[in-house]
């Protein structure tokens, strides 16, 4: 059943947007797309300082080019500023939507989000939802609980992209407002190419067979897991290449030494820069299969990216992964561990796994609309109105 109402429904979506880079980004405005399109008057209040630069490892925040033209996006929060957030909930205040929608992905954005939530439900009927990327990080530092806990004592809802974080909220809250969504498609990267027309775009040679490693690259992705299994003989004679596409963010050194000493300075094709928008669809595209070999995970944005290029994945049984990921339907869950990464690439060649798979993507990816997390979204908030 769907919340109605005899006025237009009103929100806004606190999180970052363009400028700012990456895939909350990307998600925060195809969220608000999405909102508008259900006839639901949204908007993105984004960051103006998101991060301390001690917080950011990677070479800048912002993205370059022109940003969305079919959504408002205010540029406003000082994420170590007070004063700040509460001009922000005044504004908030003043402009009285129904509901407001805060994206929580790091303890450290718990006072500022925090504040801002317990100041905007002073006095007044809005309701706070929040998307909960993750309430334990991947990577821990002191303070993360209470500033965890800070925030989510000032929401009345929330929304998990994968049943472990909709586990983990159990630790901080006691609500019964909570809901599990699917993380949707992300279909702002363009339409499918051949895929020999995207690796001739790459300049890489049509006659090779590629795997794709996506995303900036921390500890806890498991590059070095892949890479290790690309030093497997079975591979090699296969003559598989690994491209991976994604900036560093965290010391080169450690994954250099690797393909140095496991010899596959032939067999990986590093493209470790920040990829602009217009050039991923050529690295989906471009693959055979998409790789994720995650030592931890909640849910992630890159497969259902392959899901929209209609790309066969392989992931580690981590979080929500294989929530997504059915095993042997649109490709592989794998144990955390190179020899079970290497044995499901070979299987995937030996086998010619990739039609099958990419057929069940078709098919699966029917279950990752935006229509579906809006239609959820306003039911949750249903649920908090009327309780």
């Amino acid at each position: 059943m769907r919340y109605m109402s005899a006025q237009k429904q009103k929100a806004i979506i606190i999180g970052p947007a363009f400028p700012l880079r990456g895939g909350i980004a990307n998600f925060n405005e195809a969220l608000c797309r999405a909102m508008n399109a259900a006839d639901i008057e949204t908007k993105i209040i984004s960051f103006s300082l998101q991060y301390p630069g001690f917080l950011f490892p990677g070479k800048t925040q912002y993205d370059k080019g022109e940003g969305p033209q079919d959504i408002q996006i205010e540029t406003r929060i000082n994420s170590i500023n007070p004063f700040n957030w509460l001009a922000i909930s005044r504004t908030i205040k003043k402009e009285s939507p129904d509901f407001v929608v805060f994206r929580y992905w790091l303890p450290f954005m718990g006072p500022c989000l925090g504040t801002i939530a317990k100041r905007i439900k002073k006095g007044t009927n809005i309701k706070v939802i929040a998307i909960t990327d993750n309430v334990i990080p991947h990577e821990k530092r002191f303070g993360d609980n209470a500033f965890t806990k800070y925030f989510i004592k000032h929401c009345d809802g929330f929304i998990a992209m994968s049943r472990s974080v909709l586990s983990d909220l159990t630790e901080f809250t006691t609500s019964d407002k909570k809901l599990f969504l699917p993380h949707p498609i992300y279909d702002i990267f363009g339409e499918k190419v051949e895929k020999e027309i995207a690796i001739k775009h790459l300049n890489l040679d049509i006659k090779e067979k590629y795997i794709l490693f996506f995303g900036f690259i921390r500890k806890y992705k498991g590059l070095d897991l892949l890479l290790k299994a690309m030093a497997d003989e079975r591979i090699k004679r296969l003559g598989i290449k690994l491209i991976v596409a994604g900036e560093y963010y965290e010391d080169a050194a450690f994954y250099n030494d690797i393909i140095r000493k496991k010899g596959l300075e032939n067999n990986v094709i590093l493209r470790t820069a920040y990829i602009a928008s217009e050039e991923v669809r050529y690295y989906f595209c471009a693959s055979d299969m998409v790789t994720q070999p995650y030592r931890t995970a909640t849910q992630s944005g890159v497969t259902q990216i392959a899901y929209h290029f209609e790309k066969p994945m392989l992931v580690t049984n981590v979080g929500g992964l294989p929530e997504i990921v059915p095993h042997n339907i649109v490709g592989y869950v794998t144990d955390i561990s190179s020899k079970s990464i290497a044995d499901s690439i070979v299987d995937f060649y030996l086998n010619n796994r990739e039609q099958k798979f990419t057929d069940n993507t078709v098919i699966e990816k029917k279950r990752f609309l935006w229509s579906s997390f809006v239609n959820g979204l306003q039911d949750l908030y249903k649920k908090i109105i009327i309780s």
